[in-house]
């Protein structure tokens, strides 16, 4: 019947179906192997829990994610607060040990210069005698002094600016 309206021979439609089935039970080979490797997943995956547990996993670690989250937010606001108050405090310091006078020896006098970000602070200079340790201060505003500084008290301002950079 096939040969006469479409020219096929019948031995040719056979094996095409034949092909067609074969290729057919070959895909239902492969998706049965993978339908039992999904089971054994879903199985280990399932295994000693049940939906409830599971869920209450879920929402544990979703509280954990949460707080986490919050946790951050603090840490960034701390973070901040610590860096406006860093402003503020000494950041850049320079020493001089000097001897202040020709029969003084061991280098007992210093000059201190303590400065901020803004390069604002003091001087402190303690000068050793004989007699006894005097000791003074100097503000310091944008790097500079409204009295002169002496060389060592000058030294000391310097190694402070040059400290942080």
């Amino acid at each position: 019947m096939f040969e006469e309206y479409l020219g096929i021979s019948t031995d040719y439609v056979v094996i095409g179906m034949a092909a067609v089935i074969l290729l057919l039970i070959i895909l239902m080979i492969i998706n049965v192997v993978q339908m039992s490797k999904l089971k054994k997943r879903y199985a280990i995956f399932m295994s000693g829990k049940n939906a409830k547990s599971l869920e209450d996993t879920l929402v544990y670690r979703l509280e954990q994610v949460d707080e986490l989250i919050e946790n951050n937010a603090a840490n960034e606001r701390n973070i901040d607060a610590l860096f406006k108050r860093m402003k503020f405090g000494f950041q850049k310091y320079g020493l001089i040990k000097y001897d202040a006078f020709q029969e003084m020896g061991g280098k007992l006098s210093f000059s201190l210069a303590m400065l901020n970000e803004k390069n604002d602070g003091f001087v402190l200079n303690a000068v050793h005698s004989r007699e006894g340790c005097y000791t003074y201060v100097k503000e310091i505003i944008d790097g500079n002094s409204i009295i002169t500084l002496a060389e060592e008290e000058q030294q000391a301002l310097d190694a402070a600016l040059e400290s942080n950079k």
